[in-house]
């Protein structure tokens, strides 16, 4: 059994939903990501969705992108975010990685061993936000033969061509996105309309479905749960938490100004929004 297969079964079994932190690798420096990773894990976060940072990230909002930056200022690059990954994998063995990555760099590095790098890393999944299923197939082919499962978004409001395509694609799980744009909580959140999301997809079978974007508050946990998703993703508003703890509250600095403060409010935010996962 996949990292996945286990967690929604063990999930199911105890009548949850699954709770998933995106937080960007190396975001402000890889020794304080690592701390953050690890704080998010312990506070009970199921699954990780990790960003590698990247100069051009077309699907995030400005906070997000902010993290990107913050971790190029500090020097991150795909090599010190694959050591980042396997420190994470040595102190979690079990815990589900998704690797969130724009397609650049599988073209930069050979499709091949991109895929073959990050699943020695110990990444499960590989997301490439900027490919749509339509021209996948051969990330998807490549990422299989690596074992890693590739993962592919669902849009709010996509053909049913797409959705086909999406549910017959993916593995580990499905990215459904509840409501089109960009990530980010800069634009007002809703969850009106999740269950004729989620049932879209379902009538195409697949993996379990995780709701992503504009995901900010444990209600909104609860209502992605009560609509029929296996969980849900929530990226911007941990990062807002990382960006306002930077030194003078300036997001583009690469400095903590107290870590341990910073830890204190996510493990209460994290708690908060995993407890909400169980109805």
């Amino acid at each position: 059994m996949s990292r996945y297969t286990d967690l929604f079964a063990r999930l199911s079994e105890a009548g949850e939903g699954a709770f998933v932190p995106f937080i960007m690798l190396g975001d402000p420096d890889p020794d304080t990501s690592f701390e953050i990773i690890s704080t998010a894990i312990e506070s009970g976060a199921d699954a990780l969705e990790l960003g590698v940072p990247f100069s051009d990230p077309v699907a995030d909002g400005p906070t997000i992108a902010e993290s990107h930056l913050r971790a190029l200022d500090a020097g991150a690059t795909v090599d010190s975010a694959l050591a980042l990954i396997a420190r994470i994998r040595r102190a979690y063995p079990d815990i589900p990685m998704g690797m969130l990555i724009y397609g650049n760099v599988p073209f930069t590095r050979g499709i091949d061993h991109f895929y073959e790098e990050f699943a020695a890393a110990g990444a499960d999944s590989v997301l490439l936000p900027d490919v749509p299923v339509r021209e996948g197939r051969p990330f998807a082919e490549a990422a299989r033969r690596a074992g890693v499962d590739p993962i592919f978004i669902a849009p709010a409001q996509a053909s049913e061509a797409t959705l086909e395509g999406v549910a017959a694609a993916s593995s580990g799980y499905i990215y459904a996105i509840s409501r089109d744009g960009v990530t980010g909580t800069e634009r007002a959140s809703s969850t009106t309309g999740l269950s004729e999301v989620v049932d879209n997809i379902k009538r195409f079978g697949g993996a379990p479905i995780l709701l992503g974007f504009g995901i900010s508050s444990p209600r909104h946990v609860a209502d992605a749960i009560s609509a029929g998703a296996a969980g849900a993703i929530t990226g911007s508003a941990i990062t807002k938490i990382i960006a306002s703890h930077c030194v003078g509250g300036h997001p583009d600095s690469s400095t903590i100004d107290d870590l341990e403060a910073l830890k204190v409010e996510l493990r209460e935010f994290i708690s908060s929004m995993k407890s909400a996962t169980r109805g």
